[in-house]
């Protein structure tokens, strides 16, 4: 194959050897994603119909909740779909689909965290100018930045991985289309001008990295001089779901692009990536729920409220 213009389809990493395990695997999607449905559904719903929770950090929170949605969404279903008619096929126009809504609903979701910690950072730190630097218009304003950097990093990526020739056929070592495994398929040194745009996007991103890290350092030291046990147990409880989170994406994605190639190997790759893609959108609303009273208050009034109204 030439070029990227005579390749119609793209072949993907097989979730298992034989039909009885990817059935197995397709099951075990099923569930998680039915799970992240589920669980960012509600988390949805109850910030949307409970007043009480219309404050910029349950705005955030339901922003996040709609990207994890957005984000297994792009992934999951398909595999599971392959893997129940036993193919691995997906379109060339699929797989420039699935990596500009994967780049930008991770990118859009990275931006979002960032500005959640700085909303922590405020709600602690300088509690008597929240309603002033947080209003409802500067949330909004917080929130369109991230899912507008989120789109412009996913159309800069996606315009120049598949403006690339490609040389090496079309089999992709991963269970869903990903950039660096289109990489690897491009002849010689063209691929050098998006590996280019991922270094800058990797500094952008440990930018946001370190301002979130900063933003925790000031939190935790006002944290541990609020005199009251109470006091700091709330805000322990505002902050460490959002830490837990920002820790298990950060994680999992760094291991994931920055692991040595001495120990790679497809399934390992297959094992880290269901890690940083499905793993984080169906924990994070255990996660938000677990330590937030107000948040398990609307739920169970919802679950009331359904069971209630089914009578």
């Amino acid at each position: 194959m030439s070029n990227g213009s005579s390749i119609t389809q793209f072949l993907l990493l097989a979730l298992a050897d034989t039909q009885e395990l990817q059935l197995l695997h397709c099951w075990l999607f099923l569930g998680i994603y039915l799970a992240a449905l589920l669980g960012n559904g509600l988390i949805i719903t109850a910030i949307a119909c409970d007043h009480r929770l219309h404050t910029p950090m349950y705005f955030f929170l339901l922003n996040l909740s709609l990207l994890d949605l957005g984000s297994i969404s792009t992934t999951v279903p398909k595999s599971m779909v392959n893997s129940l008619w036993d193919t691995r096929a997906i379109s060339y126009l699929g797989c420039a689909a699935q990596v500009f809504l994967f780049v930008f609903l991770m990118s859009a979701e990275f931006s979002l965290l960032t500005v959640m910690a700085y909303d922590r950072y405020v709600a602690i730190c300088k509690p008597l100018h929240y309603g002033t630097l947080l209003g409802s218009r500067a949330c909004v304003h917080m929130a369109a930045a991230a899912w507008g950097t989120g789109f412009l990093y996913a159309v800069l990526h996606t315009a120049n991985t598949f403006s690339l020739p490609l040389c090496h056929g079309n089999v992709l070592d991963q269970f869903f289309c990903e950039i660096p495994q289109i990489l690897k398929l491009s002849c010689s040194d063209a691929y050098l001008r998006e590996a280019g745009l991922i270094v800058v996007s990797v500094c952008l991103a440990f930018g946001c990295f370190v301002f979130i890290v900063l933003s925790y350092v000031q939190i935790f030291r006002a944290v541990l001089r609020i005199p009251s046990e109470q006091g700091q147990h709330k805000a322990f409880s505002m902050c460490l779901p959002h830490l837990a989170v920002v820790s298990l994406f950060v994680s999992t994605a760094v291991f994931a692009y920055l692991k040595p190639p001495s120990i790679s190997s497809p399934s390992l790759n297959l094992v880290v990536a269901v890690l940083y893609t499905v793993v984080p959108p169906a924990v994070n609303p255990l996660i938000y729920s677990m330590r937030n009273q107000e948040l398990k208050d609307a739920l169970w009034k919802l679950t009331q409220w359904v069971l209630f109204h089914r009578q």
